[in-house]
């Protein structure tokens, strides 16, 4: 017989399991001690076998010494921790196979598990007959006692023992001593696939069943009960510790139910709340199953004490500053446990409240949820189970929430707002709560966490779409909608209440609202029972009835009308927040943008007015740089958005009415759409044709509408279906060239010249049947392009021949001459007709001394342009005794269409030469392709070529000879004859066409008193600004007076016009506007906020692309970040945060802009420090801001006023210099200031 001491047993295991004396363990076990190499699987099988059939037979086996023995000496085997080595080594007391053992597992896995078979086997036999004598009556109490204890430590071991091993890295270090290395490896392959789980669910199960035992009579004092409990709960807390054994379901189920009935049954509760608190502490995976644990605890075996008692003792804990781990796994266990145990945690919440004033935010953001999940209960809470004070404690949870919207911590205002988000879901609505709740969001709008922001969307889209207004009318949001039914409501009540000269009515009948009836009858009854007659009671009656009723339905209506009211509410604060989403679409945030695209969306499905403008701006998005992943998710999202709010028809819609349904959106997203939105737009549907979102059939629809002759439509209508299929012909050409003849009937037929939009559109969807970007180099494509006979050109070119006094005219023209430079073979000589005629409906109408055919030598002429202004003048004189008012304006008006056209053939021409130039590019490298071994022979236009005289035709003949002139060309030849062609033969060619306009065009802008018509004056303008584009000479001729244009032109357009060709100018002849870029930075100090705008943009598209020089100026654009426009201030800011990655050039031009700034008296002071306080922030190296620091210093001794010396000051606080003198310097300075003041 074993005489096991359990405490003393366990005293040295916990000490040191290798410290245990086993002398009575199978004889070829000790001898392996002095030789491992003996200790084989063999071996150990001869050992268990025997000791396993024993067991098997009966239990009480195990208390001959030599069986517990040999099993604490194979569990000797396996070390228990793996740093058993560390803490022991030195002593110098262990044989070898004890050394070995403390550093890695020396006995197989497999044998490992038959040990544990061995136990578990042992244990349940045993445990089986203890229950039966239970039931017998018969105990023999220490005798069982001594086999339960020793089948529960060896148990304890060879769980320790097994997790452990498991534990054990494969690739860890190599063992030290002889042949441990090849022990080792053999193990580790044998222990490749061993899992253990099945195992330790059984030993599990065992355990349970062990504590299912009367214990109390087999163990009779307190003590000897715990340390036997302890003995299962130790191995449970330890399996618990395993990150993956938590996440096996079934083994943390098992572990949960030993815990359980350890605690419910055998009083240790105060042991497992230390251990849960320690848990928490130092085991974040443990949160959410604790959480689990202690519910399963409270629910299913009734004690949810442990649960109150963790979670007081968790609110008195002071957690270091330093420790993060801990709070976090405190704050998801409070969060989960009162998400699955609210009614527990409800209890306790007053104890839990006071981590609501921890410095921690994880466990303020934990409170936060717990309020929610209370909140949601309490909802839930059937009539019969609320208590007195149920809804104090809603609004108690409630104001929480309200109150940490304005946490000090971003991630706690965001924990507030995603509860809300959850609250939203509930059946419960709580109206008041959630206006507050939406003033709430709308505030955090502007919070200047990025994921505040993104949460207050979603949280105000949740509020949107679980919006408790749906009872009446449906759930739709329209604004105008409620406040007709608003007014309907009231002017119902107004007519229901009584005349205003009644005293005393409109009070009797609010009380009598309030009154029992019944009361007053029986009181009327008896009084004038016996004075009343029949037709008097009817009449009493009947008006009694009357009023009752008038009184239930104004009782009604006022509840109509207060639930009105609450919606309208509620629409003017998503009104409110509408703004603010659309400028979070421009936010660097990917997901923020996201949600407040999905944002707009809903506000569509529920008819918010603002929702349209909303969606409308989304469109831009479509330029986010898709070169990120961010971007792409971006423009992804968007194309989703718009499919679905636009491209997807109901489901039961057949194929026509679906693809009607899609034209028809796609048409109403033109309508009041700005060139921003269109242009965006444009982009938006390119792409999505791309992707083979728009069918054939919504093709062929916007063609059935926009060429319906028979019917008569909005122009709208029509317009919208050719702006959708011009843009849906940028990825495909073909959708425009297939009904090229619709285009000619309709928009450059009656119709166009009727609706001068209609015909401006379908002329930009004629070009988009050819591709005419310039590309760099020899990369151009083949473009088929058009004669001059073809009915397209020749009806574009007679679209500049339409009558009208209307602007549209001019866009028409811009558009018409576009597309005649996009599709013709010789745009210039259709061109030069159109000038031809066009000058003559001007001038020849009016001129009737001059001859028709004089006036066509003129435009060959060099006198020419002298005979055209002779003409213009005199020819109003005949008439001038006649009302000529109406004649003037309209030759001015001619002229002014003359001049627009002009002006931009001029400027078509240069980019025609330049698609020319790109062209024999090509075509130069593709004969040198086809042919690399001959050798190009320098021709001259009049030689004959080889072909010739091998008698080809006339044609190949002179296909020939220009392909030989090509490949004799130089490249540098070509762009030089080109060149001189746009500087000298376009404007001052003797056969030039556009060089009799010159002149003229300088006659009208310098005489604007002679030619005082405004539309006059501005076409001239733009006009010349366009021909300065042409030629660098006539451009040095015409820069002043353009200048002074700019400078005393009381029209804002020309104005803008003028800033826009000077940026052109600047491009094309640099070193003629370098010197006057002053006159551009004037005019952002325009009284004209377009004009001031158009300038803005200009100078950052110079500035950054390197087309200007910057000097001292950069000052003026300094001020726009403090500009009252908001679009300028963004621009601005937005310039300067793209300059700063630039060469330091924000560092470079500081002194410059500061010495600007603080010399405008106009800038006051607070304006003057928010944008110095702007231009600092980019300094951002310490060398750059000692190096300012140093060159502003000086400034302080020198100031002439004490304003000066502030800004300096400023300046110098804004730059962490870390310079003691210029500190020493400013602080002296004060002093004087002070005592001059």
């Amino acid at each position: 017989m074993s005489n096991f001491d359990i405490n003393a047993a366990l005293k040295a295991y916990l000490d040191d399991p290798q410290s245990i004396l086993t002398p009575e363990a199978d004889a070829a076990l000790l001898d392996c001690e002095s030789d491992p190499d003996a200790f084989t699987p063999g071996l150990i099988n001869s050992v268990l076998n025997p000791i396993a059939d024993a067991v098997g037979e009966n239990p009480e086996a195990i208390l001959q010494a030599s069986n517990v023995e040999s099993l604490q000496f194979l569990l000797k085997c396996a070390p228990t921790s793996p740093s058993t080595h560390s803490y022991i080594q030195g002593q110098g007391a262990d044989c070898e196979l004890s050394a070995r053992c403390r550093q890695t597992s020396f006995i197989p896995a497999v044998s490992l598990g038959k040990v544990l078979d061995l136990v578990i086997s042992g244990l349940g036999a045993e445990a089986e007959i203890v229950h039966h004598e239970e039931q017998d009556g018969e105990t023999e109490t220490a005798q069982h006692k001594q086999i339960l204890e020793i089948f529960a430590f060896l148990l304890q071991w060879c769980v320790a023992a097994i997790e452990t091993k498991c534990a054990e890295k494969p690739a860890s270090g190599p063992a030290r001593g002889k042949g441990a290395k090849g022990a080792k490896g053999k193990n580790a392959q044998k222990d490749g696939h061993w899992d253990p789980s099945a195992q330790l669910q059984t030993a599990l199960d065992t355990m349970t069943k062990v504590m299912k035992l009367k214990l109390a009579k087999v163990f009779v004092t307190t003590s000897e009960r715990d340390t036997f409990i302890s003995l299962f709960t130790r191995p449970v807390y330890l399996i618990l510790e395993s990150e993956q054994r938590v996440k096996s379901t079934a083994i943390r189920m098992h572990t949960f139910k030993v815990l359980c009935v350890a605690i419910k049954h055998h009083g240790h509760a105060y042991g497992a709340q230390t251990s849960i608190i320690q848990s928490l502490t130092y085991f974040e995976h443990l949160a959410e199953p604790m959480a689990e644990f202690l519910n399963i605890l409270a629910e299913q075996y009734d004690y949810p004490q442990l649960a109150e008692e963790v979670m007081k003792e968790l609110s008195n804990k002071e957690f270091s500053a330093n420790d993060t781990k801990g709070p976090k796994s405190v704050s998801t266990f409070v969060a989960r446990l009162s998400e699955l145990a609210p009614r527990v945690v409800q209890r306790q919440v007053s104890y839990l409240a006071k981590l609501l004033e921890s410095e921690n935010y994880t466990l303020r953001c934990a409170i936060i949820e717990v309020c929610g999940n209370l909140i949601a209960m309490l909802s839930k809470a059937e009539e019969g189970e609320r208590g007195e004070n149920h809804k104090g404690q809603i609004n108690a949870f409630f104001d929480v929430l309200e109150e940490r919207f304005l946490d000090i911590n971003p991630y706690c205002r965001c924990r507030a707002i995603q509860v809300y988000v959850k609250l939203c879901e509930l059946e419960t609505k709580y109206p008041k709560r959630r206006q507050t709740a939406a003033e709430l969001a709308v505030r955090s709008l502007e919070d200047k966490s990025s994921n505040v922001r993104r949460n207050a969307i979603k949280l105000l889209g949740r509020l949107m779409a679980t919006h408790p207004f749906a009872v009446l009318h449906g759930g739709l949001l329209n604004s105008r909608e409620w406040n007709e039914r608003l007014e309907a409501c009231e002017a119902e009540l107004n007519a229901l209440k009584p005349p205003a000269g009644t005293p005393g009515l409109a009070e009797r009948t609010h009380a009598e609202a309030t009154v029992d009836e019944s009361l007053l009858d029986d009181a009327t009854q008896s009084e004038d029972r016996g004075a009343m007659s029949d037709e008097q009671k009817s009449a009493a009656l009947q008006k009694a009835q009357d009023e009752a009723a008038t009184a239930d339905a104004m009782n009604k209506l006022q509840l109509t009308r207060r639930y009105y009211v609450e919606a309208l509410r509620f629409i003017e604060t998503l009104h409110e927040a509408s703004p603010h989403i659309m400028q979070l679409l421009a936010s660097k945030n990917k997901s923020e943008v996201i949600e407040a695209m999905d944002f707009f969306v809903v506000a569509d499905a529920y008819n918010l007015e603002e929702a349209k403008l909303g969606i409308r701006r989304m469109g831009r998005l479509i330029w986010t740089k898709g070169n990120s992943d961010e971007g792409k998710g971006v423009q992804t999202h968007l194309i989703e958005c718009y499919k679905g709010l636009f491209f997807d028809a109901p489901g039961n819609f057949s194929a026509n009415d679906a693809a009607n349904y899609v034209a028809r959106n796609m048409i109403s997203l033109t309508f009041s759409a700005t060139s921003a939105d269109l242009t965006s737009l444009e982009q938006l549907l390119a792409t999505m044709m791309k992707e083979k979102c728009v069918s054939e059939l919504v093709i062929q629809k916007l063609w059935q509408v926009y060429g319906v002759q028979k019917k008569e439509i909005s122009k709208q209508q029509r317009r919208g279906a050719i702006i959708v299929l011009g843009m849906l012909a940028l990825a495909d050409p073909d959708i425009v060239v297939k009904e090229m003849e619709i285009c000619l009937r309709i928009g450059l037929g009656a119709l166009g010249r009727r609706d001068l939009v209609l015909a401006r559109f379908t002329c930009i969807a004629l070009m988009r049947m050819t591709d005419n970007k310039p590309t760099k180099g020899t990369q151009g494509k083949v473009n088929t392009r058009l004669s001059n006979d073809h009915a397209v050109l020749i009806r574009l070119a007679n679209l500049l021949d339409v009558k009208s006094e209307s602007r549209d005219w001019y866009g028409l023209a811009e558009q018409a001459i576009g597309a005649i430079y996009a599709l013709s073979k010789h745009p210039d000589v259709l061109c030069s007709e159109i000038i031809r005629r066009k000058t003559k409906s001007v001038f020849v109408a009016k001129a009737k001394i001059v001859k028709q055919d004089e006036i066509d030598d003129s435009r060959v002429d060099a006198d020419g342009d002298v005979e055209m202004s002779d003409v213009a003048e005199p020819s109003a004189e005949p008439e001038a005794e006649e009302p000529i008012q109406d004649d003037n304006s309209s030759s001015a008006l001619a002229l002014s269409q003359l001049l627009f056209s002009i002006g931009h053939i001029a400027l078509k021409q240069i980019v025609h030469l330049e698609l020319c130039e790109q062209d024999f590019k090509r075509r130069k490298a593709e004969k040198e392709k086809a042919n690399p071994g001959s050798s190009p022979v320098k021709k001259t236009p009049g030689a004959k070529t080889p072909a010739a005289k091998k008698g080809s035709s006339k044609k190949e003949e002179e296909e020939q000879d220009e392909l030989d002139l090509m490949a004799g060309t130089n490249e540098d030849d070509f762009a030089d004859a080109i060149a001189h062609i746009r500087e000298r033969e376009l404007l001052y060619g003797p056969q030039s066409l556009l060089a009799n306009f010159g002149p003229l065009v300088k006659e009208v802008c310098s005489n604007n008193t002679s030619y005082p018509n405004a539309e006059l004056q501005a076409q001239a303008a733009l006009c010349m600004a366009k021909l300065m584009c042409v030629s660098a000479e006539y451009c040095e001729a015409n820069l002043s007076l353009l200048i002074t244009i700019l400078e005393r032109s009381q029209s804002a357009i020309t104005r803008g016009n003028l800033v826009i060709a000077l940026g052109d100018m600047a491009v094309c002849f640099n070193h003629l506007i370098d010197e006057n870029t002053d006159f551009l930075y004037r005019r952002l100090s325009d009284p004209s906020l377009p004009v001031k705008r158009t300038c803005l943009m200009t100078l950052t598209f110079l500035i950054l692309a390197g087309q200007v020089k910057v000097k001292g100026q950069l000052g003026e654009m300094a001020k726009c970040v403090e500009d009252s426009d908001e679009r300028l201030r963004d621009m601005s800011r937005m310039f300067f945060a793209e300059l700063a990655g630039k060469d330091n050039a924000v560092y470079n031009h500081f002194v410059d802009m500061f010495s600007l700034l603080s010399a405008d008296e106009g800038l006051d002071e607070e304006r003057f420090r928010r944008v110095i306080k702007f231009l600092a922030s980019f300094i951002e190296k310490d060398k750059h801001a000692k190096q300012l620091a140093n060159k502003l210093a000086p400034r302080l001794q020198r100031a002439e006023s004490e304003r000066q010396w502030s800004d300096v000051a400023y300046a110098l606080s804004l730059l962490p210099h870390k310079n003691e003198e210029i500190t020493k310097l400013v602080g002296e300075g004060c002093k004087v200031i002070e005592a001059a003041a």
